[in-house]
């Protein structure tokens, strides 16, 4: 049996992240909060606009830790925390309370996971829409 070696998500990877996040927030208006952290859930970088919603360093690194736990984009799990969802009770069974709103994105490098990325402070919409677009800057 063989294994692929996968290269991890480097600090170098994660200031790409950041910066097409915060490029593509700031092509639309809007400031936001951008977290990366690397497949162990590790922090790799944090940028927080200090025009940005307060709240939005919080939500981008939950955000993030959803996406990289799930490995799936939390905008696509908005409604398996709903009642009658199948992760209805999830959110709060876990020390580390995931957020079920979109702008946390999985990162993948040759078809595995090596991280996530988080953005927080515009409307959910648009964070799902910069954290695709920064994860794009990867390929």
């Amino acid at each position: 049996m063989s294994t692929i070696a996968v290269a991890p998500l480097t600090i170098e990877d994660a200031e790409v992240l950041v910066t097409a996040a915060r490029r593509a927030a700031e092509a639309a208006g809007v400031r936001v909060s951008v977290t990366v952290l690397d497949a162990g859930g590790h922090l790799l970088a944090f940028r927080r606009d200090d025009q940005a919603v307060l709240i939005s360093g919080e939500t981008s690194t939950r955000k993030a830790y959803t996406a990289l736990q799930l490995d799936s984009a939390t905008a696509d799990l908005v409604e398996a925390v709903q009642p009658g969802g199948l992760f209805h009770t999830l959110p709060t069974a876990l020390d580390r309370p995931l957020l079920f709103i979109a702008g946390g994105v999985p990162v993948h490098r040759d078809g595995r996971l090596i991280g996530a990325i988080g953005v927080g402070g515009g409307m959910p919409d648009q964070d799902h829409g910069f954290a695709v677009a920064a994860g794009e800057s990867l390929s």
